[in-house]
């Protein structure tokens, strides 16, 4: 194994130079990033390396021990961090960096759900772009989940982009109304889905505030009004239906989701029942809608 599982104390050199080999090789030459992101960085590689790409990098049957290893070095690299005992240079990091097609590619809807937030989902129309952090998300899976829209493997003219290969937007109207965005996830033919339904504003605020028709923000409670709900979010960012089917891998896509190098702990995300679901029966009470626990950008 790459790590030795000692106490919290204890940072072995084998550690150490798996850390920096990682981070030279992941990271870019330009931005200065505090040493939380990079230990940031360490879990998102070993998560690339376990849970996206299945070709060959890692035997499986040694992927729950690499699990295990990296989150115990990883813990003992913040506590050594944090209570004085290592000090790190600044290192670099690429802003923006669009996700890859194997993040979407997952057939685990749940954990792409989770992993989305602290993500940076964008549009470009026009030349005026707006961009927010995803606070709240919600999963959808076909063919046993009746809250899903392709429950049943149930293909309409409006399913049949849930059955294209993950990393696609499904937009759909709600109440004759409200746009609601959603990515689709997993291989083609999986019916799969995360529905976005929160971002925190992060650029083009007074487009957002035009689009939504409100007054600029004179307290949190206006910028939450602004993107907290699907609906409220889509109309901030300017989704509509015209927009299903988008390809968000494509360079020239106005439409994409990036990762800004946030991180998310595991302890930072609640998880409850979907909303709006009751009419799905036990699929109901599925904790499937994930939030960040700190953010002001939620539904409460």
């Amino acid at each position: 194994m790459f790590f030795s599982c000692r106490d919290k104390n204890h940072v072995s050199g084998t550690e150490r130079i798996f850390f920096f080999a990682i981070l030279e090789n992941a990271v870019p030459a330009d931005d200065h990033i505090n040493f939380v992101l990079r230990v940031g960085l360490l879990r998102i590689v070993a998560d690339r390396l376990i849970n996206f790409d299945r070709r060959g990098a890692l035997p499986e049957e040694f992927e729950e021990g690499f699990t295990f290893v990296c989150t115990q070095a990883v813990e003992r690299l913040l506590h050594c961090y944090f209570h004085g005992k290592m000090n790190f240079e600044p290192s670099k990091l690429a802003a923006g960096k669009r996700l890859p097609p194997a993040f979407y590619l997952r057939s685990d809807v749940v954990q792409v759900a989770r992993d989305l937030l602290g993500k940076v989902l964008v549009t470009e129309f026009e030349g005026r772009k707006t961009a927010g952090v995803i606070t709240e998300t919600e999963a959808y899976r076909a063919p046993d989940d009746r809250a899903c829209h392709a429950f049943g493997n149930r293909r309409t003219a409006r399913t049949e982009i849930m059955f294209q290969e993950g990393g696609r937007a499904y937009i759909y109207l709600c109440y004759g109304i409200h746009h609601l965005f959603n990515v689709v996830t997993a291989p083609e033919n999986e019916a799969h889905a995360v529905l976005i339904r929160a971002i925190e504003p992060l650029e083009g605020v007074d487009v957002m505030l035009q689009r939504r028709n409100l007054e600029k923000p004179n307290s949190g409670k206006t910028l939450a009004r602004m993107t907290v709900g699907p609906g409220a979010l889509s109309q901030a960012l300017g989704l509509t239906t015209k927009w299903t089917g988008q390809n968000l891998l494509t360079p020239d896509s106005p439409v994409w989701i990036e990762d800004r190098g946030k991180i998310v702990l595991e302890n930072e995300i609640a998880a409850g029942k979907r909303i709006g679901v009751d009419y799905a029966g036990e699929c109901a009470e599925w904790p499937w809608r994930f939030w960040l626990k700190n953010s002001a950008f939620v539904k409460k």
